[in-house]
């Protein structure tokens, strides 16, 4: 036995936590208080602490081995334990082991668990990926700025702004892109036009050499519109950041729908640019297109830079996107030059349509993910995701044989003529430079307006004013628009100053009301001004007043 003092009896000691035992100048009983602020260290052989969570005494049986020490961790209460917050993911000691021993002494069910749990975490950082991916890629497809009245069901009359909004236009350009000559110049120029009630569409081809007058930029061939509204915003810069980019396209896209729509006189509600990487591909990831060539086309190409012999014979064959690229620029060899290229595009955009469809493309997403990761960087609109999810529901219900071609140069609608204006070799209207009158009327009525259409309403024109032959010219405008215009004649009296528009159905034809209202500027009544006007059982009676002359 040991003690202090071979006189003293013998004392049991007290031993600090952790069993550390108190040596030289270090009483017995005395406690370590650990809430000592840090700067404190009591004497004696606690000095020699190495490790803030490790205590090392100096008595006897006290002393640690190097690896005991590192067991011998200072732990904390458990209720400083329970306040770790995320440590709570802090691996425990059965944990330690290894995984395959862990593994073994799993349960089957916690087993299936974690396969399951492991199969979903990797499932959601696959499709967060291809999600992330395919939406930036979409944005730089679908710019969400068009809209079309049309494209909803059970249209609010207050939603069209004039006739031809019954339809949706779609005005398709397609240029050359980076890396091309004339990059910007769009050599494509069709408007698709879909009617949504009678479930029918019409291609319509713009000859790309169509010689035009833009405001305020000067008479060009359209193919070289867009480009000229792009610069006239980017020579402002001479380092444009991206949005600047973007807003010189912007105003591209404006300046061509605008001038589209001056010479068919319809309104255009949407557009879309390609360009030729994104033609290539859209072709190849369907598998190639069916096009059944109405006649043969040979002819040497230069292609990517490089040369290339498109040798098509007539009948049924498969195109891949590189062939279906030669074919739909081919040229120089054919009888009609630019007005066979026009068919031929036409052909090629009915054949992609027809391919797309069969294969259901859009209820494939491997398909659609592959498409618009395509498409991303070569092809640009202005629809939003609903305004094209409700274009495809509409575009699959209209076959094939319901699509109409239309040129402006086959007879009997043959409108237009090769010219030389100042050297260029252009295209112009047979009535005369920027005359597009007979255009535009055989484009209203082969593209009839869908609710003028669909109700057909009977319409009286009557001439209320002085003015000689207004009624006449009113109801040609109108018939110009597909309206039914059953008889032009005088009213009984000449003193109207303002329009009147009779609607004598009581509004059940409310879409032509709209569009009469907005044409003459004013608002319908229900009874006639006059009890001696014979209505001839029209549906609306327009008494024309003087301020259609004014603006006449």
């Amino acid at each position: 036995m040991n003690s202090d003092h071979p006189n003293q009896p013998h004392k049991r000691r007290k031993l600090s936590i952790d069993g550390v035992s108190p040596s030289g100048g270090v009483s017995g009983n005395r406690q370590i208080d650990f809430k000592r602020p840090k700067s404190y260290r009591p004497q004696g052989s606690l000095d020699n602490f190495k490790r803030p969570e490790g205590l090392q005494g100096g008595g006897q049986g006290a002393s640690l081995t190097p690896a005991t020490r590192k067991k011998k961790s200072f732990e904390p209460p458990k209720e400083a334990k329970q306040k770790r917050g995320w440590r709570f993911w802090r691996r425990n000691k059965k944990d330690k082991l290894p995984f395959r021993e862990r593994w073994r002494n799993y349960s089957k069910k916690q087993k299936a668990l974690r396969i399951i749990g492991t199969i979903l975490i990797i499932l959601m950082l696959v499709f967060g990926f291809l999600f992330a991916q395919g939406y930036l890629n979409l944005r730089k497809v679908l710019g969400g700025e068009g809209g079309a009245a049309a494209l909803q069901k059970d249209v609010d009359p207050s939603k069209l702004k004039g006739e031809g909004d019954g339809r949706i236009n779609i005005l398709i350009m397609g240029r050359g892109g980076d890396g091309h000559e004339g990059a910007d110049l769009t050599d494509t120029i069709i408007l698709a036009s879909i009617n949504p009630i009678d479930k029918d569409a019409a291609l319509v081809s713009i000859p790309r050499d169509l010689y035009v007058s833009v405001p305020r930029q000067g008479s060009m061939k359209i193919n070289a519109v867009y480009s000229t509204g792009k610069a006239s915003v980017l020579n402002k810069y001479s380092k444009p950041t991206a949005e600047q980019k973007k807003q010189a396209e912007q105003a591209g896209f404006d300046l061509a729908e605008s001038t589209v729509e001056s010479v068919l006189g319809v309104p255009v509600h949407y557009y879309a640019m390609v360009d030729f990487t994104g033609f290539k591909q859209a072709i190849d990831t369907v598998g190639g297109v069916d096009i059944n060539a109405p006649q043969a086309v040979r002819e040497q190409m230069r292609i990517d830079g490089k040369t290339y012999i498109l040798d098509v014979k007539p009948g049924w064959q498969n195109m891949d996107g590189h062939k279906a690229l030669a074919y739909s620029r081919s040229r120089h060899t054919s009888a009609r030059g630019d007005f066979d290229r026009s068919e031929r595009q036409r052909l090629m955009i009915v054949a992609l349509k027809e391919k797309v469809f069969s294969l259901g493309t859009f209820s494939n997403p491997a398909k659609i993910s592959q498409l618009i990761d395509n498409f991303g960087n070569h092809v640009q609109t202005d629809f939003s995701l609903q305004d094209l999810t409700r274009l495809y529901d509409l575009s699959k219900e209209i076959p094939g044989n319901k699509i109409q071609s239309i040129g402006l140069i086959d007879p009997p609608h043959d409108y237009l003529t090769t010219s030389n204006i100042g050297g260029l070799s252009v295209v112009v209207p047979k009535a005369g430079q920027n005359n597009y009158k007979d255009i535009q009327s055989y484009i209203r009525n082969t593209l009839k307006d869908s609710f003028i259409k669909n109700e057909n309403a009977s319409i009286l024109v009557l001439n209320g004013t002085q003015i000689p032959g207004l009624a006449t010219t009113k109801s040609d405008e109108l018939k110009s628009y597909g309206y039914n215009v059953i008889n032009a004649t005088n009213a009984p009296t000449k003193n109207y100053t303002k329009t009147v528009i009779v609607d004598m159905r009581g509004g059940n034809k409310k879409y032509t009301n709209r569009y009469l209202e907005q044409r003459f500027k004013t608002t319908a009544t229900g009874s006639l001004p006059d009890a001696s006007i014979n209505s001839q059982n029209a549906d609306f009676v327009i008494i024309l007043g003087s301020d259609q002359g004014a603006t006449n």
